[in-house]
């Protein structure tokens, strides 16, 4: 494995003296490049890449504040220290108020000198690792990543489009399982809160006395596990995005006190008294339909327009069903990647399958259908693709086990007629056998020879 390079440092200096000197104390651990004048730093930074610039402030020409705010327009990713006397320390101060890292007064000492250039190479590569982490967030929960060319994900994409750089609310009603989650990062990864945090909380999952504490936060000793003050979820989304999912499982004091937060933007931490605003974007999500509920007097009316104010309605995939074969194709690939293996070919009669199903659990339950068959592959071809309705088919039934059978020997019965089946299936072969059934093939193996079954007899019955 190579080692890292070594940092690349641009000292910008009219002193040869003090070049010689930076150069003789960075030389060992840094590349380092020398020119006397900013001009220069400017042609060599379009042709050479460079991690660190070491600027004086006072040089003939262009001067080191100057040469700064260019490094800053054209190479962002390049950071700035100053260097300037004792007598220009204001100087100094202009250029970290104007954007430079650091500055270093001059006579420079070694230990200084070390001290300032680590830190300011430390502050680069965590604004790339965070630069490279943003990426692959948005390549994960991006647009591009919602799948299906159906006049009804048209719809879907030209939906986001339309909202995305808005700071509209949004409810996203659509069947569990349609991937309303990943639309809600779409939107906001295309909108100007894209470098803002996006927090998720699932309303449905949390007891109303945790939900209200989780939203909004609570105060050290607000009730008896309190030991600490709780931003919530509200606090933590500031100037970006709040995912609600489930909106319509919360209740109807909790819904009185999301209402006033969403009309103020302003509320309390439980058990607090200060006020805290927040500027926050809302985007929601049920698999209910809110107006229906509405009707029924389960949802607040003024809370579902406060939600509603533009609404995306996600199809379920038994409506999308020509977009299995790209969704598949997406899903294999990525599982392939994902476990270190070749892409498997799915054949026709395996796509007929997946056509036909009804898909009550929509994309999710494909994906997991998927996930599974990659990982059951063996070769090329994509096996081992189970649809819950043909495990459904192989649940074993009451007709396995003869009247008056006790019950230790009906469960040795059914054990024994699971087995038999997995092994028609597989036609024989016990290791794929074991697999179906979740057992190592010793174990299969084992339980073979207690049930007295022939594998031999099997295939020939």
């Amino acid at each position: 494995m190579s080692e890292n390079p070594s940092p690349r440092i641009l000292v910008v200096d009219d002193d040869k003296a003090v070049r010689t000197a930076l150069k003789v104390n960075l030389g060992k651990a840094h590349q380092v490049t020398e020119v006397d004048c900013a001009e220069k730093a400017l042609k060599l930074l379009d042709s050479k890449p460079m991690d660190l610039v070491l600027t004086d402030v006072a040089m003939p020409g262009m001067g080191g504040m100057a040469l700064m705010r260019e490094v800053r327009d054209k190479h962002p990713e390049v950071r700035v220290v100053v260097m300037t006397g004792y007598g220009s320390v204001a100087d100094a101060v202009s250029a970290m108020k104007a954007g430079a890292d650091d500055y270093l007064i001059k006579p420079i000492e070694k230990d200084a000198l070390l001290l300032i250039v680590e830190k300011a190479l430390e502050k680069k590569a965590l604004l790339a690792e965070l630069v490279a982490l943003r990426q692959e967030v948005q390549e994960k929960y991006g647009f591009e990543n919602l799948i299906g060319t159906t006049p009804a994900m048209l719809a879907v994409y030209e939906q986001i489009d339309a909202v995305a750089d808005s700071n509209a609310r949004v409810l996203i009603e659509g069947p569990t399982g349609t991937g309303k989650e990943l639309i809600s990062h779409a939107i906001h990864y295309r909108s100007a809160r894209r470098n803002g945090p996006m927090v998720r909380i699932n309303c449905a999952a949390l007891p109303e006395s945790l939900l209200e504490s989780e939203l909004f936060g609570h105060e050290k000793g607000a009730f008896t596990s309190a030991v600490r003050q709780h931003r919530g979820k509200f606090e933590q989304a500031h100037g970006g995005t709040l995912f609600l999912d489930e909106i319509g499982e919360i209740s109807p004091a909790t819904q009185a006190k999301l209402l006033r937060a969403l009309e103020s933007g302003e509320f309390q931490r439980v058990g607090g008294s200060n006020t805290i605003k927040v500027d926050v974007r809302v985007v929601a999500a049920t698999n209910k339909a809110l107006r229906e509920e509405v009707r029924e007097g389960r949802f607040r009316e003024d809370l579902y327009y406060r939600l509603n104010v533009f609404c995306i309605q996600v199809p379920a995939l038994a409506e999308r069903k020509s977009d299995i074969p790209l969704l598949v194709a997406h899903f294999v690939r990525m599982y392939a990647e994902e476990n270190g293996r070749s892409v498997p070919q799915v054949s026709n009669e395996s796509m007929q399958r997946l056509m036909d199903y009804s898909w009550p659990g929509n994309v999710r339950e494909l994906l997991h259908v998927i996930e599974r068959a990659v990982i059951l592959s063996k070769g090329e071809d994509l096996t081992g693709i189970m649809l819950p309705e043909m495990q459904k088919d192989n649940v074993p039934t009451a007709s396995y086990i003869p009247h008056g059978m006790s019950l230790q020997a009906g469960l040795k019965e059914v054990e024994r007629q699971i087995i038999i089946e997995a092994l028609k299936d597989a036609k024989g072969v016990q290791a794929e056998a074991a697999r179906t059934l979740g057992l190592s093939r010793s174990n299969l193996n084992y339980r073979i020879n207690r049930l007295g079954i022939s594998v031999k007899e099997v295939m020939y019955e």
